[in-house]
């Protein structure tokens, strides 16, 4: 999982919205047009963004289709400790 989190937020473009976004549903669990709007994203980019963090086992979304809501996985929470290194140096960049 630590080499993913540095991929996502560090070694790839988008990494600075991925970080927003985590950040987002870390506060509470929000849908996409949620997370668009608040952090002024297009709803395009926060799917695409979504998928790349699903597909790291960093968030996952509710059962729902519509209006589906997206939540911390179990394992990204035992490493928030990690997220929270990592995005405090990026932060200090």
């Amino acid at each position: 999982m630590e080499k993913a989190l540095w991929y996502l937020f560090v070694a790839s473009r988008g990494g600075a919205n991925r970080v927003r976004i985590v950040r987002e549903l870390r506060a509470r669990p929000r849908n996409a047009n949620e997370l668009a709007e608040e952090l002024d994203v297009d709803y395009n980019t926060i799917t695409h963004h979504l998928e790349m963090l699903q597909d790291h086992d960093v968030v996952e979304p509710s059962d729902h289709d519509y209006g589906k809501l997206y939540f911390p996985t179990d394992s990204f929470e035992r490493h928030a400790e990690t997220f929270e290194e990592i995005t405090s140096e990026v932060d200090a960049e």
